[in-house]
């Protein structure tokens, strides 16, 4: 059965391309286009294998989706990794304190985000 990978990116470019390098791996997609509809979208029942977040986002941005998703039933447990531009060891770590599983930098290759995804999530 096809793992299940949630992206969450206010970049509708960044969205598309994330899907369909995932979509090519073989992964189901859902999408949101901020923290707050993610948070929503898993409130309301989804329950993604993975979680891949851009940090800077309007409404809710992702270090606070971060820490909102972990205090959900059913998410202490699920990788969520951060893929963003931003680069400062500080919101790294904030991010690693409120159960963020890793971080990339944008761009990342198909490639290398499948390889990322092989090591976070087993059976991927």
């Amino acid at each position: 059965m096809a793992k299940t990978i949630m992206i969450v990116d206010d970049s509708s470019t960044m969205l598309m391309s994330l899907r369909n390098s995932l979509e090519i791996a073989g992964f189901k997609v859902l999408e949101a286009s901020d923290g707050s509809v993610a948070l929503k979208t898993l409130q309301g029942g989804a329950k993604p294998d993975l979680i891949i977040t851009d940090i800077n986002m309007p409404n809710m941005g992702g270090i606070e989706f971060i820490g909102k998703a972990r205090a959900l039933a059913g998410f202490r447990f699920i990788p969520i990794l951060a893929l963003t531009t931003e680069s400062q060891q500080g919101k790294r770590d904030e991010a690693k304190k409120l159960g963020a599983t890793g971080w990339l930098l944008k761009p990342v290759s198909g490639t290398d985000l499948n390889k990322i995804i092989k090591q976070v999530l087993p059976g991927a």
